[in-house]
């Protein structure tokens, strides 16, 4: 039981991790770029970003709801907390950020400046609530390592 609920960590970890620094350091910096930059930069990231955090965000999901379902209390409820945070983020990439992320991926160049700023603006509001899902989910799962 400790190896599962550790892994879990480990796993919400890296991936609030990359979140966070998506979040608090890649996005800002393309911001400044000019708007076709911007562009291909953003395109370039969502392919790559695309593949590897996918699996991530399903896995940990899955992971951590295993850990709440085979844990006793109070890692189980610590856990089921983490999970209800991670498909909460889930469902708000599913239904925020993908969408905007296949129009950005169909974005004709150069495109209108001003409504690639407001598609930019929600996703990165949307991408705002994951980010604070995903560190929540995560230090969720940290009590309950610290309490085991």
């Amino acid at each position: 039981m400790p190896t599962l609920l550790y892994a879990s960590t480990a796993l919400a970890g890296s991936l609030a991790g990359t979140e966070l620094a998506s979040w608090a350091v890649v996005h800002p910096a393309i911001a400044r770029l000019e708007h076709l930059e911007q562009v291909h930069a953003e395109k370039a990231l969502y392919r790559r970003f695309g593949q590897i955090q996918a699996p991530q965000m399903a896995a940990t999901v899955t992971l951590s709801a295993i850990t709440a379902a085979t844990a006793q209390r109070p890692t189980r409820t610590l856990a089921g907390a983490a999970t209800g945070c991670f498909a909460a983020m889930l469902a708000l990439t599913f239904a925020g950020n993908m969408p905007i992320n296949l129009a950005i991926l169909r974005w004709q160049e150069p495109g209108d400046p001003e409504r690639w700023r407001t598609l930019r603006r929600r996703w990165d509001h949307i991408h705002t609530a994951r980010v604070l899902l995903d560190t929540t989910g995560f230090g969720l799962l940290l009590v309950a390592c610290i309490r085991h």
